[in-house]
């Protein structure tokens, strides 16, 4: 009798262990093994869920995991990955296939790097497969740091690139996503870097809703992303991350977005910490408050650790368990979706990771923008040099190359050995001798040149200077105050003046000089644009960057990549940093004429553009692009749109635009159908954009067409 007691006790036991565990069971759907783990969690283990370090649930054989991890252009802070160019040469490509490929080969590798790290046992911050990315917020002011982050200025440009951004990301297969990615910072999130945790966006609604909302929008409705973030600073009075009519009335009802809602890294705390050395928004009593305030409505996660005001918050009677068991199950389907508890873990073939070198030189090639040609220097013949000087202070940075948010690249080629790895290819007799001098640094007057530096400069037939920017001053919330940079931000769209000074030194000389300009978004080049031989923009271009360059100057590659930012002219008018209306701000927006206008970029062949022809039943833009140089090149056609009818409306805005390759002497037929959310007006008592009949004018090249509607 007693063996059958005990018998009969160790089958319970089983039992009840199956029954534990069958949120493991793979026939069962997503919802519902979701559902029986949540059943099974303890109100602490549900608390933990709402962090985003998810802490191990040992009794259930469930490992701990960080939704923190970063993928801006490349899988970041794990040690070597690879790292291609940073977001704003990317929107330079005007290639958003390209780009949705880059990305898949990112989700690649982030698989690899997360076997690898669950057979380690390693489960911190920076290892899982949720990335908060891509930065879809508008570059709307040339000044802030982390414009570098962003697609550019305009909102069109920036939903195509955020789209195949998730898109490329989030590849499913038999259910599961590779990776999630996450949108962010939701929303009108621009600088100020050094007041950001207090910062308060004053926007009127028409700004809202044309320039600082549709890239959200676009992707939300063409695509799953898997998460959205929302921004450290208030809107309109109101923290975006307890901000209901944004986070609430528009995103989760207007839109229909029900997946994950996460804050910004330790957001929260500016909402009720009091800080003598950082301001902050300080708009709740206590740190349960502000939990309650953010997880009573939609916030799912918390980026940060605020575990104990959660309990808090519950405890009070803040924070009912019907309100956290919502959360928590949204999280836990992310988790089964992404095939954490999946007997077999998925994604576990090894990529060819070969391809992640290719795509970056490719992406770096294609970024690149050729400003100013004006003498026809380039492409460079290196049969017509002797002997050339590749100085100044990017020229041999390769931490400059990787901009931020990255990983540590196998290999970076700095653009002094690009371009002296292309020389060394050279028969012997047709190479030019190289000198190299980084002649000052970025912004101090500290560096001291080698004595005999006027003697090398002037015994070389040309010089190419790399200068600009660097991370080191732009960026995130840095700790930066220099001449032109405050906190991360710059205080002056100027070329820092110890660099325009040596550039005016060595044209003194008399030789001629091609500006290679390295930088996270636009610089003012009045004098650069006026005496220099030939300006490239080569952002931070990633490891790849000084190959690309180097293809570019002697003619390897042709250059295609365009603007995504206005550069503006140093005498252009900007209203101050901290406005938020978009008057005189973006080519949308600036009656005046800039240096470089956005979309612009020349090529070492001509295009010409012919046969418009626009069908309003289908809203479809067709024309003829013909390659009329000798040459074979990539041509960005752009479709932009103005609204004659509303003085209110942008000057003009992109509404279309693809990436063609043309033979010398081809053509080929582009056609655009226009997206109806880029052609509508604002209403401002209905807060939404409506179509009104009326006179519009498509501009594509040098062809410009009135049509009715």
């Amino acid at each position: 009798m007693r063996k059958l007691f005990v018998s009969i006790i160790t089958v319970v036991i089983a039992f009840c262990a199956m029954a534990q565990q069958n949120f493991r069971n793979p026939s069962l759907s997503i919802d519902e093994r979701a559902q029986l783990l949540l059943n099974q969690l303890t109100l602490d283990e549900k608390l933990g869920m709402m962090e985003h370090r998810n802490p191990a649930v040992e009794r259930l054989g469930i490992p701990a995991y960080s939704w923190w991890n970063e993928a801006l252009h490349g899988v970041a802070r794990d040690g070597f990955a690879t790292v291609y160019p940073m977001p704003t040469a990317l929107a330079a490509t005007f290639d958003d296939k390209a780009v949705q490929d880059m990305f898949a080969m990112i989700a690649d590798e982030a698989r690899l790097k997360f076997n690898r790290n669950q057979k380690a046992g390693r489960y911190d911050d920076y290892t899982g497969v949720s990335f908060f990315t891509p930065n879809i917020n508008i570059f709307r002011d040339p000044r802030w740091g982390r414009g570098m982050e962003t697609y550019g200025e305009d909102p069109y440009l920036t939903a195509r690139m955020g789209t195949a951004c998730v898109n490329g990301l989030q590849q499913k297969v038999n259910d599961r996503y590779k990776a999630l990615a996450c949108i962010k910072h939701f929303a009108v999130h621009s600088g100020p870097e050094a007041d950001r945790h207090s910062f308060d966006a004053t926007v009127s609604g028409r700004a809202f809703w044309t320039t600082y909302l549709p890239a959200f929008q676009y992707i939300v409705n063409h695509t799953d992303v898997g998460m959205v973030m929302c921004g450290y600073n208030r809107l309109n009075g109101v923290p975006c991350c307890t901000n209901e009519s944004l986070l609430v009335n528009i995103l989760q009802n207007q839109w229909g977005y029900h997946r994950l809602f996460v804050t910004d890294c330790w957001a929260l705390n500016d909402c009720w910490e009091r800080d003598t050395v950082i301001p902050r928004h300080e708009t709740h009593a206590t740190a349960s408050e502000a939990a309650a305030a953010a997880f009573g409505s939609v916030i799912d996660l918390e980026c940060g650790s605020g575990l104990p005001a959660l309990k808090e918050a519950y405890l009070k009677g803040m924070l009912p368990m019907d309100v956290i068991d919502a959360h928590v199950l949204k999280v836990l389907k992310a988790r089964f979706e992404l095939g954490l508890f999946d007997p077999e873990p998925p994604f576990t073939a090894i990529p060819d990771t070969t391809l992640f070198d290719q795509k970056a030189l490719e992406m770096a090639q294609k970024s690149i923008v050729l400003l100013q040609n004006n003498k026809k220097i380039l492409p460079l013949d290196p049969k017509k040099y002797k002997s050339i000087a590749i100085v100044g202070p990017n020229a041999a940075d390769s931490v400059m190359l990787c901009g931020n948010y990255n990983g540590t690249p196998r290999h970076a080629v700095t653009i002094y050995e690009g371009i002296r790895d292309y020389v060394n290819t050279l028969p012997k007799d047709q190479r030019p001798r190289l000198y190299f001098d980084t002649a000052c640094h970025h912004v101090d007057g500290k560096y001291r040149l080698p004595r005999d530096f006027d003697s090398q400069i002037a015994k070389c037939d040309l010089v190419i200077f790399v200068g600009g920017l660097s991370p080191e001053l732009e960026g995130e919330e840095l700790k930066v105050e220099m001449d032109g940079f405050h906190g991360g931000d710059r205080t002056s769209i100027d070329l820092p003046r110890i660099q325009e000074g040596m550039l005016m030194k060595i044209k003194n000389m008399g030789k001629p000089v091609v500006f290679v300009l390295c930088s996270g978004g636009a610089v003012a080049l009045d004098w650069e644009d006026q005496n220099l031989e030939a300006v490239l923009a080569a952002w931070y271009g990633g490891q790849a960057a000084g190959t690309a360059v180097a293809d570019v100057l002697f003619g390897k590659v042709n250059p295609s990549g365009k603007l995504p930012v206005t550069f503006y002219s140093t005498n252009n008018y900007l209203p101050p940093f901290d406005s938020y209306e978009m008057e005189h701000r973006t080519y949308r927006f600036m009656t005046e004429e800039p240096l470089y206008p956005f979309g612009y970029g020349l090529s070492y062949t001509n295009f010409e553009y012919e046969d418009a022809k626009y069908d309003p039943s289908s809203r479809t833009f067709t024309c003829k692009v013909k390659n009329v140089g000798e040459i074979a090149g990539d041509e960005v056609v752009q479709l932009y749109l103005t609204n004659s009818g509303d003085k209110r409306s942008p000057v003009k805005t992109l509404v279309a635009f693809e990436r063609v390759t043309i033979p010398a002497g081809g053509t080929v037929e582009v056609s655009f159908e226009i997206d109806d959310s880029f052609f509508m007006t604002y209403v401002d008592d209905k807060q939404h954009f409506e179509f009104h009949p009326g006179k519009f004018v498509l501009h594509c090249g040098n062809l410009e067409m009135e049509i009715r509607q």
